[in-house]
């Protein structure tokens, strides 16, 4: 049996969850790498329980909040200023979960929720575009209830620039000054700890995390209208670097309980 770059990306041994979800539904969401595995990857560092109320943001086309939903069986606010919610909405219904999820257009720094609404907040591959200012997180916060829990998943290098002293060629290649917003998972560790607004619960550099994206990738390239001139120079940049810098920061967090 040929197997496929689509078949790549079903993975049970590593990610059991997200091997479920038909692979070729996943590529036709795309707006960023592997979001079904880098959610189930960074759950495990969460307690996410039925009927909790989970805002994802920056959800882009709905995947992850469909994974919510069915996975853990929350009820999910799905956030994105990118794509309409109108749009999000027919995803959402299609997959049986238009019930549990609210499709919502908005911006990271105007978010139109009432405080403390949340008993959690997810990021999936969006928190690296708005969330490294040093204000964010206390604004952020605002919306999670005491004893709420946070959890980004964010690309990363595996030093920071300031160490490394420039972007490695191949990344300043594709991305040029962006990759300033790729943040080791101890960067936000202490940009989070400083404020001594929540404990940090973990802070990982995901393993292999530059594989997962190269599959994606892969996939993406073969089964997009638009896919080889979108990706391969996302697939150029991730084989030059064979994970020595690429990968992602997940990072989980809690806000203490009231007193």
């Amino acid at each position: 049996m040929t197997v496929t770059s689509l078949d790549a990306l079903v993975r049970p041994d590593r990610y059991p969850r997200a091997s479920g979800y038909d692979p070729g539904w996943l590529v036709g969401l795309d707006m960023g790498p592997n979001p079904l595995w880098l959610l189930e990857d960074l759950a495990r560092d969460l307690e996410l329980r039925p009927g909790m109320r989970v805002l994802d943001l920056g959800s882009g086309k709905g995947a992850t909040s469909v994974f919510l939903a069915k996975e853990y069986g929350v009820q999910v606010v799905a956030a994105d200023w990118w794509v309409a919610a109108e749009e999000a909405a027919r995803v959402f219904a299609e997959a049986g979960v238009g019930g549990q999820v609210e499709a919502v257009r908005a911006e990271a720094h105007a978010l139109p929720f009432e405080e403390e609404s949340f008993d959690a907040i997810v990021s999936i591959d969006a928190f690296e575009y708005f969330g490294t200012a040093d204000g964010y997180l206390p604004q952020l916060l605002r919306f999670l209830r005491p004893g709420g829990q946070l959890g980004i998943a964010t690309p990363a290098l595996t030093r920071e620039v300031r160490e490394l002293g420039a972007i490695p060629p191949h990344v300043r290649k594709l991305v040029g000054w962006e990759a300033l917003a790729w943040h080791t998972a101890d960067w936000w560790r202490f940009q989070w700890e400083i404020t001594e607004l929540v404990t940090v619960t973990s802070a990982r550099l995901q393993e292999g995390g530059w594989e997962d994206w190269l599959l994606w990738s892969r996939a993406c390239a073969a089964h997009l209208p638009d896919g080889p001139a979108a990706h391969q120079p996302v697939i150029d940049m991730l084989t030059a670097d064979r994970g020595e810098f690429l990968t992602f920061a997940l990072v989980t967090a809690r806000r203490p309980p009231r007193p």
